[in-house]
């Protein structure tokens, strides 16, 4: 696969780790579709990528598959997913105002996890009736972990929960779509420069960026969107996690 001659949906897309993807991809070539719930913002980077966007609820079937329809209809196809979208709570399993709320639990995982498989799954649908490449390859599904998911700090019990699930799905469900030539990689994260770290001021961020052994400061979200564009075009990665860190192992 090269990017130029992909038709990838983006989830995340509106921000942070999905919209770098988004515009790596669309500078390099390829067509891109951003689902977001973020509508004012989705549609102002899908403009500026020359991509499209469908405002979507990740943990939601019928939206799902309204906007995977949208992406076909427009690209003509899919053949790439990423999945960006998520969120992060910092919560302890029992704090000063009691025990970890169960609903705030049950909502990291709605997103984080069942999102990611939702998206996945129904990507892969629509995969597999791509026409095969020389060596039987249709697609490429790429999802986002995180370095939580082995080293998850305090206060991290759900986003940890959520992203190890993540972690746990890319191997089997690799192995379950080999047959139809879709690959399925994951990207695990570090600490990475997002809306949500670059609302907690410079001295916060520098504080963060010394923990990390080298290069001693925040991942830039392009660097995950050149990592996911290397993962599209390099068709013998699959059913593989790969951290981006700088080696930074949490406490």
């Amino acid at each position: 696969m090269h990017l130029k001659e992909t038709a990838a949906i983006i989830t995340g897309g509106a921000s942070g780790l999905g919209e770098a993807t988004a515009r790596h991809f669309a500078a390099q070539g390829a067509q891109v579709t951003l689902l977001d719930r973020d509508a004012t913002r989705g549609a102002q980077v899908a403009e500026e990528t020359g991509g499209h966007f469908a405002q979507t609820d990740v943990t939601d079937e019928a939206s799902v598959q309204a906007a995977i329809a949208l992406a076909k209809e427009r690209m003509g196809g899919i053949s790439a997913a990423v999945n960006c979208a998520g969120i992060a709570d910092a919560i302890k399993t029992v704090g000063r105002d009691g025990p970890h709320p169960l609903d705030a639990f049950q909502r990291t995982i709605d997103i984080n996890l069942v999102g990611t498989f939702n998206v996945a799954r129904l990507a892969a649908e629509a995969m597999q009736t791509n026409d095969a490449a020389p060596d039987g390859a249709r697609g490429v599904i790429i999802n986002t972990a995180s370095i939580a998911a082995f080293d998850g700090q305090k206060g991290q019990t759900a986003y940890a929960a959520s992203k190890g699930g993540v972690v746990g799905l890319c191997l089997p469900m690799a192995r379950d779509l080999a047959k139809t030539g879709i690959r399925v990689m994951t990207i695990a994260p570090g600490i990475f420069m997002t809306p949500m770290l670059a609302g907690l001021g410079e001295e916060v961020q520098a504080q963060l960026a010394a923990d990390v052994p080298c290069p001693p400061r925040l991942g830039d979200p392009a660097e995950y969107g050149r990592l996911a564009g290397f993962i599209v075009e390099c068709g013998y990665l699959n059913g593989e996690v790969i951290r981006i860190d700088g080696a930074l192992r949490m406490r």
